[in-house]
């Protein structure tokens, strides 16, 4: 039950809102407001079975920005919480730390501190730039050993480091990137800041000054955290409690939800190269010699790295070999250019494969730990009084020592996972391996992903966590949570809601299907179809969006289109994402017409209201790429369990994604247009028909001339 008072101050927070800006309540938004809120509500119980999760599709329009920060703040605030919201995209990050907060607390009496957390990477290394004024010459030589590219050992621009010290001692910046008055490329600024490997910590000599754990400790002592899933993702990764305040302690807020699943299995994925990684070897041995040549790697640990190296190598290329034979000797290979792909079946890799892989992972570890070791040493070192020549000397090493243990474990990670049998019964791990060949050199890349997020989301996020709040525009699949409950693994005490979206869709916009007489299949009469349509569909001078699930598809139909129309067109592959928008506005603001093609990255994220964009056309229903491995493991799993994978996975699937790139038309209650879907299977199939009811109550057009 809500305490009275914690009500009370959600109400009235909400009314003094709606009033500074004029506003009438929004049912939807009230909804979502008091379905948070009865579900936290049990955090100031002692009977709460586990941390309460709430999922709320709350459709555009809604507000849900504005709901759950209120929803959440005073509850958090009178039971000690961190709020933590977290956010898949930059754009929507910087709207709720530039925007949706401040317009609270100017018009509210709800008060609250909050802070935008950033990665290390964002913020200045202290010591690396005084190394890199000092311009010492045995930090190049290392850095070249290691196979570092120094051009200039003064990273180019001297004059801006000196720059730095001088607004770093006069209070005027704190080490954060995105605070510097101009812009800094990464070529200078990857030599000023270093990663958790690098970095000494509280060995460091300029440890208490430190722009990182300044900004870090910060966070402690404010009520809400801005953030994103991949920094949360890594905080979790890491234990919990490294970046952002301790899991138990924070309500964890993640708009855009529905990325929350693949970001996190990339953050529990693992790659290698083995070429490359010989040739990181290499470097490796030469650093290692200059460690022993210091006299800080004794005589018999410098023995005993080498074995390990030397076994590291003949492993790899026995593994290669098996590796090649492997490729030649496979009828499943996907060409790609230059580049093959080859999936394991169910994640299950060949004995002898697995056996050198079980070799490969013994090595790494170690040679992992023999690198921590020597890391411990250097810290000891770090620790005492002694010589400040040698203090320099390992201050220096250290970031270095530091890359390579992390490129030491991304290998533990990778062949650890080959050499693991997967648990009876159990989602198997996805692995592949890409073939790359060119007149140059030739390497082939080994791959392995979790297919499902759920073990690593239970085990490290919905166990742990004071409490979470889910929501986006978009949950659910054919009417249906199942499917995001099958990707995070969602525990049972999870409430759902879904809000619909204020929008009139019947009265705002048109579905239109047209006659093809053909399906996506028939690539090349599917493609002519719509080279043929696009002109007579658009205007003169269109505000349009056309998204393609194939890149080649899309280049064709570009190169058909009439020279005319050549010139309206903004293609993604010739713009980054941002500027494409921002020259798409300038043109429809001049009048003039302009088409944007895009493929599934503008299928979200992409806010083009009102005159911006009228029409949505949408080349096919967006099924997934079918060469992708994770899938491809997913479905071969659900197939042995003996479910359809294309009804069960596909289908919805397809449904999500639809959903999302018709919702690029409407952005506002005022905004008017068209959506246009090229392929008949939307009616023709069973189903296609499905999908097609779990789309928003647009006005039908279909099989109309």
């Amino acid at each position: 039950m809500l305490a009275d008072d914690v009500k009370d101050r959600i109400q009235n927070t909400y009314r003094q809102l709606l009033n500074s800006k004029g506003l009438t309540p929004r049912y939807g938004q009230r909804q979502m407001i008091a379905e948070i809120a009865k579900t936290l509500a049990v955090l100031s119980t002692s009977d709460e079975i586990g941390p309460p999760i709430c999922v709320v599709e709350a459709g555009t329009g809604t507000g849900k920005t504005l709901a759950y920060l209120l929803a959440v703040l005073p509850l958090a605030q009178e039971l000690g919480y961190k709020v933590v919201v977290s956010t898949a995209t930059v754009a929507l990050q910087e709207q709720v730390i530039l925007k949706d907060i401040p317009e609270i607390i100017e018009g509210s009496d709800l008060e609250f501190s909050f802070a935008l957390a950033k990665g290390r990477a964002r913020y200045l290394c202290l010591s690396k730039l005084d190394m890199l004024l000092a311009g010492s010459d045995s930090l190049h030589a290392m850095m070249d050993l290691y196979g570092e590219e120094l051009d200039n050992p003064n990273i180019g621009d001297i004059s801006l480091c000196e720059d730095m010290v001088t607004e770093l001692s006069a209070g005027n910046w704190q080490g954060d990137r995105d605070d510097w008055k101009t812009p800094i490329s990464e070529e200078n600024w990857r030599p000023l800041t270093v990663d958790r490997h690098q970095c000494t910590g509280s060995t460091c000599s300029n440890f208490h000054n430190c722009c990182f754990y300044k900004a870090r400790n910060s966070l402690d002592k404010v009520d809400c955290i801005v953030s994103n899933h991949d920094m949360v993702l890594t905080d979790l990764v890491m234990g919990g409690g490294a970046i952002l305040p301790e899991p138990g302690k924070c309500i964890y807020i993640f708009d855009e939800a529905h990325h929350l699943s693949f970001k996190s299995n990339n953050h529990f994925s693992s790659h290698t190269r083995i070429k490359s990684s010989l040739s990181w070897l290499e470097h490796c041995e030469k650093f290692l010699l200059l460690l022993a040549k210091e006299g800080i790697l004794h005589s018999e640990q410098q023995a005993l790295l080498q074995n390990i190296v030397n076994s590291i190598r003949d492993y790899s290329e026995t593994v290669w070999i098996q590796l090649e034979q492997t490729i030649e000797s496979s009828e499943e290979l996907d060409k790609h250019e230059s580049k093959y792909q080859y999936t394991f079946e169910l994640g299950v890799l060949p004995e002898e494969i697995k056996d050198v892989s079980t070799n490969l992972s013994i090595e790494y570890t170690r040679l992992v730990n023999n690198l921590k070791d020597i890391s411990d040493e250097l810290r000891k070192i770090l620790d005492q009084d002694v010589e400040t020549k040698k203090v320099t000397l390992v201050e220096q090493m250290y970031p270095i020592l530091g890359i390579n243990t992390e490129r030491a474990e991304s290998n533990l990670q990778l062949w650890s996972s080959y050499a693991r049998k997967d648990p009876i019964g159990s989602v198997p791990t996805a692995r592949w391996l890409t073939f790359i060949e060119n007149e140059v050199n030739a390497d082939v890349s080994l791959f392995s992903s979790p297919v499902l997020a759920a073990e690593n989301l239970k085990e490290r996020l919905w166990g742990s966590c004071g409490g979470a709040v889910l929501t986006s525009a978009t949950l659910s699949a054919l009417g249906e949570f199942e499917m995001l409950r099958l990707r995070t693994g969602l525990p049972e005490q999870t409430n759902y809601l879904s809000i619909p979206s204020p929008f009139d869709f019947g009265g705002s916009a048109n579905f239109v299907v047209p006659r093809m007489n053909c399906e996506p299949a028939d690539t090349k009469k599917h493609t002519d179809y719509i080279v043929e349509a696009i002109p007579k569909m658009l205007t003169q001078k269109p505000a349009a969006l056309i998204l393609f699930s194939s890149r080649t598809q899309m280049n064709d139909v570009m190169r058909g289109l009439p020279s005319e129309w050549l010139d309206l067109i903004l293609c993604q592959d010739d713009y980054q994402k941002i500027q494409l928008l921002t020259y798409h506005r300038q043109r429809i603001d001049r009048g003039e017409g302009s088409i944007i093609f895009g493929l599934a990255s503008f299928a979200e994220g992409v806010d083009l209201p009102g005159k911006y964009c009228t029409h949505v056309l949408i080349a096919k229903i967006p099924f997934a790429v079918p060469t992708n491995p994770i899938d491809m493991t997913l479905s071969a799993w659900i197939e042995k369990q003996g479910q359809n994978a294309f009804l069960t996975l596909s289908v919805p699937d397809a449904a999500f994604r639809l959903v999302q790139a018709s919702g690029r038309l409407l952005r506002s209650e005022t905004d008017r247009g068209r959506i246009t879907l090229f392929d008949e299977r939307i009616i023709n199939k069973r189903y296609g028909k499905a999908i097609l009811n779990s789309m928003p109550p647009y006005r039908l057009e279909i099989f109309q001339e």
